[in-house]
This record gives C-alpha cells, sequence and structure tokens, in this order.
C-alpha cells in the first residue's frame, strides 16, 4: 500500500469524526488545484470561503461563505494587493462548524497544563498563527503548534511537493509528489488535533494578510521579502510576532522580533521560591534568616512580600521589597525596620516575579548590527558571526542564480565562498578575520537539504517561540541563533558522485552524507527502548532517515504500556481511537505507514533482569546501536549496564518540561549512564509529612499516603487473610512484629467496626473519617503540644519550620466537606462492591444522609506518643507484649471471619490520577486540602493536586522534538563509527530562557596496571571452559593475585578458606552449577565473575569483570 492512501485511511479511522475539507469553488479548478483536490477521498462537497479582508480564523468555528461585507467570497486573498486582475488564492478552512470556544480539556492537556498553567493555555487557545514554507521544517513547527492547541494555523506554500521533501517531512508520501505542499499536508496535521483549525493559503502571501495573525513563521523565504514583511510586522498595532528560520544541511538559523514593546509575564516558568523566616532584625538594612529546611533561591535584585510574620507585623502589608546579599539560608532586605516591630515568630518570605518589557530591532537593522548571538556550543564561539555571513551569501546566491548550489559542486562552492568574501570585504567594522573556506565548502554542499533531524530540533525550538509569542510566557529569543553540527559528516572525505541524487526519497540525505552512508543508515540494526512521547519522534524520525529501512537493517521496539489520553497531547502517532492499546504497536504501524520500507519489530517487554530470555546474549550482541526512549532512572540505568557489556552505544535523552538533555554513550570514549547520578530528591522526615506539615507538598504526600493505606493496602491485606487464613495468621505470628501488627488491626478495623454493608454506611465511614483525621487527631496534637509547649532545651516547640493546627468543625453547608464526604463514600463503596446510588451526587439529600451520621465526642487522651523525630522511618513502635496482641488479634478476627457470607472478598483500588469519574483525585485533593486549613497552608486546585499527587512529569512537544533532533545528528555519528570523542555532543538546553549548552561527552576513568589499562568498557574473557586453577593461573600471567572470585551473589573461590583448595581442578561452570546452584539457560555460552585482585605490593587492583565461555 502506498504512504498516501495507507497513511491517509489509517489516520482517518483514528478520528470520530473527520473534519471536511473545503476548497474554494472558483480556484479548485485552477491547474495548481487540479492536482491537488481531484482526490474525492480527503474532500467533501466544495462551498465558497471568506474573503482576505476578514480574518481568517475569527472563533473556534468553521467560517462562513459570506465576506466582511455580506457578499459571498471572492475578494482578493493573495497575490499583488495592488493589481485589480490578481488571482484568487484558495484557503482551506478546517474544523467542526458551530463549535464554540472551548474550556481546557485538562485530561488531555495536564502535563502541558504542568508547564504552562491555564492563563498561558487560554492565550494559546485565542492565538492564530500563520507557518509559511511547507518543508520538512514547516510541518514540524505546524506539529508541534497544533498538539499545544493554538486556536488556528494556516499553512502557506506555493510550491509543489517533491521526492526530495520526503527525506524531511513525515506528511508527504511518493503519491504526494505533484501536488501543493499546504494542500498536501492540511488533512494529515489537522488529525492530530481536533480542536485546532488549520487551514491552507496554496497561493502567493501579501503583507496586509499577515494582520490576521498573532505570530508569523517563515521557513523559505528571501532576505529582501523577508525585511518587508518583518516591516509590516513590527510596526503593526499591536505588533504581529515574526519569526524567520530555515534548516540549510546541518546548519540552521533563527531570527526572531516579536516587537517594539514585548511584555514577557514570566522569563523563566519556574515557581516562584519562597522561604520561612527565622528571624528578622531591626536594621538598616534588615537582616532576614531563615530556617535551613530548603536552601534559599533568592538573588540579589529580587523582589519578595512577607506574610504571616508575628511581631513585625509591617512587612506583612504585601509591598513588595528588594533583597541583597542572597545566601543559602539569609539575605539583606533593602528596609530600614529599626523603627518596626520587634520580631517574634512564623513568617513566609515569597519571591514576586516582575513582568519584563524587551525591545526588538526589525530585520532590516539586525541584519546589519546583530548584537550579541545566542551560543549553544562555546567551543565554537566564533562561529555565528560566520553563519550570519554565510545565510547572508547563500540569499545572494539564491538571488543571482536562481537555485541552490548543487552538492559536491566545488564550482558553486567557491562562488558561494566568493560572494562571502565580498560581502566581508565590504563589512567595515564587522569584517571577518577568517572565513573558513572549508566550512562555507560544507555549508555549499548541504545548502538546499532539509535533514530530519535538523528539522525536528529546530522546529522544537521554533515551536517554542511561537508559544512565547503568542502568550508571553518564557523568555524569547534575542534575536539571532545559529547552529551547526559540521562534526556529523563522515569523518572519510567523499568522492563528489557520492552526493548525485538516485531518485529515491532519500535524496536531499544523501546530498550531504553520500550514497554509501545512506546504506549503512538503512541497514543499521537498532533497539528503541520506549514508545512514548520520546519513541514517537524517535520513530518518525528513524523512518524518514532510512534508519533499519534496507533488507539487512531492523528496529525492535518494546514498551509494556498503553496508550492514555493524556498522551495525545505529545505522542502523536497516537489517536483518540488507540487509548487503551499497546503503544509499541500503534507507533509501529503508524511509523511504518511514514515509510513502508521500515523494518520494524514491536514488543510489549519490559525491559530488565526478567526478560533476559527475550532480550538475549544473541539480541544485544547483534545490534549496532540502542537509543533510550524512557521516564524512569531504574530503566535506564539497566539498559546502560547491557549497552556498557555488550559494548553497545547508547544514546540517552530525557526532558522535563521546557528542558532537555541529551547523553552519549559510546563504547571506549565515553563514560557510561551510570557513572555520574543525580543526587537524591530530598525526602520530607516523616513525622513532617503526618503530623508537622508546613506546604502543600507535604500535604498531598500524606494524602496519597493515607488513600493507599485505606483503599488499596488494607483491601489487599483483608483478601489475602480471607483467602488463605491459616497461611495469612501463620505468617503474622512469625514476623511477631510491630508491623505484623498493624496488619492486623487495620484488618480487622476493616471487617468489624468499619465494614460498610449499604451506600448509608459508607457515608457514615466518610464522615467519621473528616472527624478523626481533621479535628480529633488536631485535638489530640494540640493536647500533647499546645501552643506553649517547649523542646527539652527550652526553645518553643511551634517554631519554624512547625504551623500550629486547628481543629475544623464539619458543615454540611460548606461544599469542600461536603465533597469530601462524597468522594470518600463512594471510593469506599466501590472497596465493598456497594452500589452508588442515583441521589449520591445529590447535595440536598448527601447532607440529609451526612446529618443522619452520629458522631461520637472525642476526648484527647494522656500519654500518646507522637513521633517527632525526624530521622525516624516508622510510625509503628515495637512493643514487648507485640505477640500477646497479636494472638488476640488474631482470634478476633477467627471470630469475624466466621460471620461472613461465603466468598466475601474486597476490591482493593490502585490510584488512577487520570480519570475525572472515580473520584480519587477529588477524594486526595480533600484530604490534602482539609488538613492544609488545619495548619494554615494555602490550598491548591484539583489540578495542582493531580500533579502533585498524581507525580506527574510536566512535558510539552516542543523540547521533546528538540531532544530527539540532536540525538539523531549523534547517530549520524555513531553510524559513520569514525568519530573521536571531541565529535560527539551532550546537551543541557531550556528552551524557556533560551539556553543551550553543548559540550563534549567526559571520556571513561582509565585504570592501568604495568603496561596494560583498561575502562569499565572492557571485559576479559577466558575461553576453553577453564578450571579454576587455569583462570587463576590467567590472571597471575597478567601479574595478579586473584583471591576472591564470585558468580552473581555466591562465593565461587576465597584463597582464605583452605576447603576452597578443594575446587581448583574443578570447571568454573560446574562450580557455578553445583556451589551458586545457577540454572544456566542453553542460550548462555559464558559466566561473568567478579575477581577481587591484589598486585605484587598487595595492592588492590580493580579489573574488568571477566567472561569465562564454557560453550
Amino acid at each position: 500500500m502506498g504512504f498516501c492512501g495507507g497513511f491517509s485511511s489509517f489516520l482517518l479511522h483514528m478520528l470520530p469524526k473527520k473534519r471536511p475539507i473545503v476548497v474554494d469553488e472558483e480556484d479548485s479548478s485552477t491547474s495548481d488545484n487540479n492536482n491537488t483536490t481531484s482526490d474525492h477521498n480527503l474532500r467533501k462537497k466544495p462551498r465558497v470561503l471568506i474573503s482576505s479582508s476578514c480574518s481568517p480564523i475569527t472563533s473556534r468555528t468553521t467560517t462562513t461563505s459570506a465576506d466582511c461585507d455580506g457578499k459571498k467570497s471572492g475578494s482578493s486573498i493573495g497575490g499583488d494587493s495592488n493589481s485589480s486582475t490578481s488571482v484568487q488564492p484558495s484557503v482551506t478552512n478546517m474544523g467542526f462548524d458551530n463549535v464554540q470556544m472551548q474550556d481546557i480539556d485538562e485530561d488531555l492537556h495536564s502535563r502541558q497544563l504542568a508547564v504552562y498553567g491555564r492563563e498561558t493555555m487560554r492565550r494559546l487557545f485565542a492565538s492564530n498563527v500563520l507557518i509559511s514554507g511547507m518543508q520538512g521544517l514547516g510541518a514540524e513547527i505546524a506539529k508541534n503548534l497544533i498538539l499545544a492547541g493554538v486556536k488556528s494555523v494556516t499553512l502557506h506554500d506555493e510550491e509543489s511537493v517533491e521526492l526530495w521533501d520526503l527525506s524531511s517531512n513525515f506528511i508527504f508520501s511518493e503519491n504526494d509528489v505533484g501536488k501543493n505542499r499546504a494542500l498536501a499536508s492540511v488533512q494529515k496535521l489537522q488529525e492530530l488535533n481536533n480542536a485546532v483549525l488549520v487551514s491552507t493559503l496554496p497561493t502567493k502571501l501579501t503583507k496586509e494578510q499577515l494582520s490576521n495573525y498573532q505570530a508569523v513563521v517563515f521557513t523559505n523565504i528571501d532576505l529582501k521579502t523577508a525585511i518587508e514583511f518583518n516591516d509590516y510586522c513590527h510596526n503593526h498595532k499591536p505588533a504581529i510576532a515574526f519569526i524567520k528560520t530555515e534548516v540549510r544541511g546541518l546548519f540552521g538559523n533563527i531570527f526572531c522580533d516579536f516587537g517594539p514593546d514585548f511584555t514577557v509575564t514570566d522569563v523563566d516558568g519556574e515557581e516562584p521560591h519562597s522561604g520561612i523566616i527565622s528571624s528578622i532584625s531591626n536594621d538598616n538594612p534588615a537582616l532576614v534568616t531563615c530556617v535551613d529546611d530548603e536552601r534559599l533561591e533568592f538573588q540579589d535584585g529580587d523582589l519578595v512580600i512577607f506574610s504571616e510574620v508575628n511581631g513585625m507585623t509591617e512587612l506583612n502589608d504585601g509591598k513588595p521589597r528588594k533583597v541583597k546579599s542572597c545566601r543559602p539560608y539569609s539575605f539583606f532586605l533593602e528596609e530600614d525596620t529599626t523603627k518596626f516591630g520587634t520580631y517574634v515568630k512564623g513568617g513566609i518570605v515569597t519571591q514576586v516575579k516582575q513582568p519584563k518589557v524587551l525591545n526588538f530591532k526589525p530585520l532590516k537593522e539586525a541584519i546589519k548590527a546583530p548584537g550579541e548571538f545566542l551560543l549553544s556550543d562555546f567551543s565554537k564561539f566564533d562561529r555565528p558571526p560566520l553563519l550570519h555571513l554565510a545565510f547572508q551569501a547563500l540569499d545572494k546566491f539564491l538571488t543571482e542564480l536562481g537555485r541552490f548550489p548543487v552538492a559536491g559542486s566545488e564550482n558553486d562552492a567557491q562562488k558561494l565562498i566568493s560572494i562571502a568574501t565580498g560581502m566581508n570585504d565590504s563589512a567595515g567594522d564587522q569584517k571577518l578575520d577568517d572565513l573558513n573556506p572549508k566550512l562555507l565548502r560544507d555549508f555549499s554542499y548541504g545548502a538546499r537539504a532539509v535533514l530530519n533531524p535538523m528539522a525536528a530540533m529546530f522546529g522544537g525550538i521554533v515551536g517554542q517561540e511561537v508559544v512565547k509569542a503568542c502568550s508571553g510566557k518564557f523568555h524569547p529569543l534575542l534575536q539571532f541563533f545559529y547552529f551547526d553540527s559540521v562534526e556529523s559528516l563522515p569523518t572519510e572525505p567523499l568522492d563528489p558522485s557520492e552526493y548525485k541524487p538516485l531518485n529515491s526519497r532519500y535524496d536531499a540525505q544523501i546530498s550531504v552524507f553520500g550514497a554509501k552512508f545512506q546504506k549503512k543508515l538503512e541497514n543499521t540494526r537498532s533497539f528503541l527502548v520506549g514508545s512514548g512521547a520520546l519513541g514517537c519522534e524517535f520513530l518518525k524520525n528513524f523512518a524518514l532517515m532510512g534508519v533499519s529501512c534496507g533488507p539487512q537493517g531492523k528496529l525492535t521496539v518494546t514498551d509494556d504500556d498503553v496508550i492514555e489520553k493524556s498522551n495525545l497531547s505529545r505522542q502523536f502517532l497516537f489517536r483518540d481511537w488507540n487509548i487503551g492499546q499497546a503503544k509499541s504497536t500503534v507507533a509501529a504501524t503508524a511509523a511504518k505507514l511514514i515509510n513502508p520500507h521500515f523494518q520494524i519489530e514491536a514488543l510489549q517487554n519490559r525491559v530488565g533482569p526478567e526478560t533476559e530470555s527475550v532480550f538475549d546474549d544473541t539480541f544485544w550482541e547483534n545490534l549496532n546501536v540502542v537509543v533510550n526512549a524512557l521516564d524512569n532512572v531504574n530503566a535506564r540505568l539497566y539498559v546502560d549496564q547491557r549497552c556498557l557489556y555488550f559494548q553497545k552505544p547508547l544514546l540517552e535523552s530525557g526532558t522535563l518540561g521546557a528542558k532537555c538533555n541529551t547523553q552519549m554513550v559510546i563504547p571506549h570514549l565515553t563514560e557510561n549512564y551510570g557513572a555520574s547520578r543525580d543526587p537524591p530528591e530530598k525526602q520530607a522526615p516523616m513525622c513532617t509529612v503526618h503530623s508537622f506539615p508546613h506546604n502543600i507538598d507535604h500535604c498531598l504526600t500524606w494524602a496519597r499516603s493515607e488513600f493507599e493505606g485505606l483503599l488499596e493496602k488494607t483491601p489487599a491485606e483483608v483478601n489475602a487473610y480471607l483467602s488463605n487464613p491459616g497461611e495469612y495468621t501463620s505468617a503474622m505470628r512469625n514476623a511477631g512484629d510491630a508491623q505484623a501488627r498493624d496488619n492486623l488491626e487495620r484488618v480487622l478495623e476493616c471487617l468489624d467496626t468499619e465494614i460498610c454493608e449499604s451506600f448509608q454506611d459508607c457515608i457514615t465511614w466518610a464522615r467519621l473519617k473528616f472527624e478523626d483525621y481533621f479535628s480529633n487527631r488536631m485535638k489530640q496534637l494540640i493536647f500533647t503540644f499546645p501552643e506553649d509547649a517547649a523542646t527539652s532545651t527550652g526553645a518553643p516547640f511551634w517554631s519554624a519550620p512547625k504551623r500550629f493546627p486547628r481543629p475544623l468543625e464539619f458543615s454540611v453547608s460548606d461544599l469542600t466537606h461536603l465533597n469530601f464526604v462524597l468522594a470518600g463514600s463512594i471510593i469506599r463503596a466501590v472497596t465493598f462492591g456497594i452500589p452508588i446510588p442515583d441521589w449520591a451526587t445529590n447535595p440536598k439529600k448527601l447532607a440529609e444522609a451526612v446529618d443522619r451520621v452520629i458522631v461520637p465526642e472525642f476526648q484527647p487522651k494522656q500519654g500518646v506518643k507522637i513521633e517527632t523525630d525526624e530521622n525516624a522511618t516508622s510510625l509503628s513502635s515495637a512493643s514487648i507484649d507485640d505477640a500477646a496482641v497479636i494472638e488476640e488479634l488474631i482470634k478476633k478476627l477467627e471470630q469475624i471471619r466466621k460471620k461472613l457470607p461465603p466468598g466475601y472478598i474486597m476490591k482493593p483500588i490502585q490510584f488512577e490520577k487520570d480519570d475525572d469519574t472515580n473520584f480519587h483525585m477529588d477524594f486526595i485533593a480533600g484530604l490534602a486540602n482539609m488538613r492544609a486549613r488545619n495548619y494554615s497552608i494555602p490550598e491548591v486546585d484539583k489540578l495542582r493536586a493531580k500533579f502533585i499527587a498524581g507525580r506527574i512529569i510536566p512535558a510539552i512537544a516542543t523540547s521533546t522534538a528538540m531532544a530527539t533532533g540532536l540525538v539523531c545528528l549523534e547517530l549520524y555519528k555513531v553510524i559513520d563509527g569514525g568519530h573521536k570523542v571531541e565529535d560527539y555532543r551532550n546537551t543541557f538546553a531550556n528552551l524557556a530562557l533560551p539556553l543551550f549548552s553543548m559540550a563534549e561527552p567526559v571520556p571513561p576513568k582509565v585504570i592501568k596496571h604495568k603496561d596494560l589499562s583498561w575502562t569499565v568498557w572492557d571485559r576479559w574473557s577466558i575461553d576453553g571452559n577453564p578450571t579454576l586453577r587455569e583462570l587463576i593461573n590467567w590472571l597471575a600471567d597478567k601479574g595478579l593475585d586473584a583471591y576472591s572470585i564470585s558468580c552473581g551473589s555466591c562465593l565461587l573461590y576465597n584463597s582464605m578458606f583452605p576447603r576452597h583448595r578443594d575446587r581448583m581442578d574443578k570447571k568454573v561452570v560446574d562450580l557455578a552449577r553445583d556451589v551458586a546452584k545457577m540454572e544456566i539457560p542453553p542460550y548462555r555460552r559464558h559466566l561473568d565473575l567478579m575477581v577481587a585482585c591484589e598486585d605484587e605490593e598487595e595492592n588492590d587492583v580493580d579489573i574488568p569483570q571477566v567472561s569465562v565461555y564454557f560453550r
């Protein structure tokens, strides 16, 4: 099946409703449009559109057939605005009829909301964007913006699809060749997000039309026209954000102009920093000291506000104040507090984020005086000025010759170099000392090609700049960015014939890397671990690059996860009808439709020790490269160890909101992924979470823990007991500890005092839980530690960061109280299999049911232990009578069990954050917010609660696209195989700032012994099925005394044990079977040993892993 028909039909089935393509009736008869609209499978009955003098998109609705004057469409949309006989271009608008502006779909956009917030998302929903130039770069930008959820995207391109375009554009197929690029793109891009209106403009664009958009992006425009359009945008009221960008081979650039006074509302997207105050001096300036719970992140010049300060109440006026001399736990306040009240206790200091106004220069000024360039690679600090000149020279070459330089043509390269030299000679103060002819030659050779990795990378960056322009969220790029990855080129020089096109979909890539290299890409055997957001982008990139698309090539992708709705805003190969299906299978099917030659196998196995029979030695040995697309550190570490063991290159990447990083792990050249690790995240002490919270994170951590204990762990314990009472009680007796006692108490409580047989019982349970959690426990805490309590040193017990609690009094008139009972009773009913009545969600009837609950009066008790030790790891304390208590509990349980009906079972509930109908997040948010209310901590809405309690990783499509583009630029180097460590790049980027930091990887640590040297990449192998003696002698020949040999966790030999000498003449493999009781699978040909050695001076020597081959 051809790509067009196959991919189109595949995507059409992914949507519950297909948007019609609407084409102007008059223009559909023109010769250009005959090629693009005759396919009746891609359009419904044509209808007339609005005129160009109207905004193309006025709301999230399909446009009407009348123009601004109420006449039928037909006035000028494009062409020369001064010509009365201009041809009318066709604009295709796609969208649902009569759909009003929608609120944010939090299930779909939850990960994006975690990055942008609601206000930014609403601004995006109101933004119209034009993208001009629908080659690979334009398609990537459009994809990212449509996934982000802007209001509308208009695709402009006057040219037709060429086979050349298939190297970088995931939308096109061979069947699209000859069609207008914009019209060939619209259907498949529209299907990425039904809430975005996608339209096309396949004819000439006029500057007046730009007024219909908040942002315009040009990916293939000459400098003269760009200056004309930019001037119009810059001077427009309000200014129209203008972005000019292009990728030429392994070179690219971006120019941004958001107008003379663009306001950035949030420069970095980070949460405002805060601190808990411990003291404030009466000085000028005043010294403010904070508790050492967390480091302060203030910087000199920041503005802060104060709240909850006792004593020095003058600071609680909400006035922003400037700080200076900031240190980890203190700062000075530029304020005279000598006449203020004396500080007593308490107080929160919070950073105030200030808007920033930027003045952009128009292109005609900036091109002559670009100012500072945004650097990405400090080893190329002198590169941006040269590329600034090179791209201008290329524009002049195109203007004079009407074509791009031919790949491999030395004459064209010299022509370009001559143009650049002439421009440089007349540059005055801007003249460069060295033009680097070799670099300009490489630039010339690849100038016509749009490479997929470059398009993916720049598509991510530019997509983010458009989001900034439309929302004011994050700091824009000021104003030029130049980038090259010339190190990706093959290390061996190519014959000019290598660059010649082969009339294939890879011709653009061949024009940069040559035909032989393309074959190496196609025959690569690769392994992609994960097919989520990163995985989808990688599969698309690989399909376009031709990775594993040849007869000897193969890509294996594995992912044990299934598709959820929240995936659809980033993982663009999935559609809503795929929800619940295996990610790897759906992604592989979609990728194969991008390139039918893709040799891909999809698996649903988790990669780990338990699947080494699937991913066995032969599998790993046959690989050329491994690419991680994972979302957890443990899985990354395991794959890293496998690649280390089998000496395979590993390309690693990850994203967190607007940030991304890439790491290249290359055998013998770089350190491995596990060689350096981030410090573990700081965990709040257990006593803080359970009794002394001072921020909403503590409250949500506690709420999540209570949810799991009440609704998952306890019902599971009940089922474990009921399914096999004898075995369960025997295990509890044998344990005989505080944990066993707690388990039995919870099971008994659940089946006795808290058992539910009706929905009213569930309401009673939830109401009494409210009383227990938010009233009784607080009363007990206050009774044990009164407000004037002191520590053993005499210091006030309730000093920062502790917050003194206040009990809550339940009221049915407080909807937050009632909603807590509603969520709790419904979830409790599910665990007991009790039907939920229709009236449950009726506030009046629910309130009546709650009023029927009898709430016992609470009296605080003497001698109650409340844990205050921050080092405590458990709230359960051992007791000398645990065994007796356990016996008593078991007897009570037996009596209760006999009263239960046969086959009685509970339904444990696993927390699911992304289903708003299951009341899980309602209950957790209610738990957390009521607890926050106890301690006067600011409450949060359910969405914010979901981010924290659900441990949602913020994610957006732009940073994902950029990361995968960067990795694929490194993949070129891996496949070539001849690059040095200094040619590779690890990257950290933050699109919010924007910041790009690229550096060569760290080489592995080298260990030396005599004339030997090795790194973590080395593995010593000994063949011939040796005996233990032969192995020890083999090591002795290297000057090493092996005093301890282990296989797995079992010691096979230690020189200190005399009886081990009896093992000397036994085969090592037999010792592994007999001593280590190792079951050796039939596919395994060797054993891996850990050997401890000393040198001749009895110094320990850390040697590589030793592999003993026995087959």
